[in-house]
């Protein structure tokens, strides 16, 4: 049965490997089209663009409607969705070769493609500036998980928002985490044993750092206001702000 299900995915691969199909499906994706406009669209022949057709209506990832006109099946939508995250894992291959994702609960791996929308940023002082502004920013809440405290220079930027009535929640390894006599209204602190991924967010950007596969922050990080993004950012910080030590 393994080996059945990974010939049909070869056979798959096979059919997306041709850049004039994979213009197609994303041209159909959009609209229906008849086989001369695909042929315009894409510059081809007639003859070229209806023996692409055919390939993708014989894998089942498109059908001719009948008057005359080609979709995308449902099939084929399913497939285009699944293949979003690889073409994203793709682009970045480098970094990911460098960093270690599968630190993370596997559903976030999963969702890895909901970060495409966002901006992957090299240069460490213009990662941090970044992840400092987001907290200058922000209006309604601040989260943060991080492997250190927080930088000194970000202290009073911190007390005005708080002041201001931003909430903050801040993820910090438990040695880290020492307990405040004094509570200070509208923060909270966690600790956790092991601090896998960096995290700065607010209610309008994310700030997302991984390890390296040497288990070091290089601060090359992925940031941007997408909400899929953001989305993605938040449902991490909450699944560990759930597991972190309250003092």
């Amino acid at each position: 049965m393994i080996m059945e299900n990974q010939s049909e995915l070869a056979k798959l691969f096979f059919e997306l490997a041709s850049d004039s199909r994979l213009s197609i499906l994303f041209e159909l994706r959009n609209e229906a089209l008849k086989m001369q406009d695909v042929a315009r669209r894409l510059d081809v022949t007639a003859t070229e663009a209806f023996r692409q057709l055919e390939r993708l209506s014989a894998a089942l990832l498109v059908a001719r409607k009948p008057e005359g006109t080609y979709v995308v099946t449902t099939f084929g939508k399913l497939v285009m969705q699944l293949f979003s995250p690889l073409s994203f894992v793709l682009k970045y291959r480098d970094y990911f070769a460098a960093h270690d994702v599968f630190v993370l609960p596997t559903q976030f791996v999963n969702r890895l493609g909901e970060l495409s929308g966002a901006k992957l940023i090299t240069d460490t002082m213009e990662s941090i500036n970044k992840a400092e502004r987001l907290f200058m920013e922000m209006k309604q809440y601040g989260w943060g998980m991080a492997e250190g405290v927080i930088p000194e220079l970000m202290g009073p930027v911190m007390e005005q928002q708080l002041q201001k009535g931003v909430k903050m929640r801040f993820l910090v390894p438990m040695e880290k985490l020492h307990a405040n006599p004094d509570r200070v209204a509208n923060l909270e602190a966690r600790g956790l044993a092991d601090v896998p991924v960096i995290i700065a967010l607010s209610e309008k950007e994310a700030f997302v750092c991984f390890r390296t596969k040497e288990r070091k922050m290089d601060y090359a990080a992925f940031y941007g206001a997408d909400p899929l993004f953001l989305n993605w950012a938040s449902d991490l910080f909450l699944f560990y702000w759930e597991k972190g030590n309250r003092i």
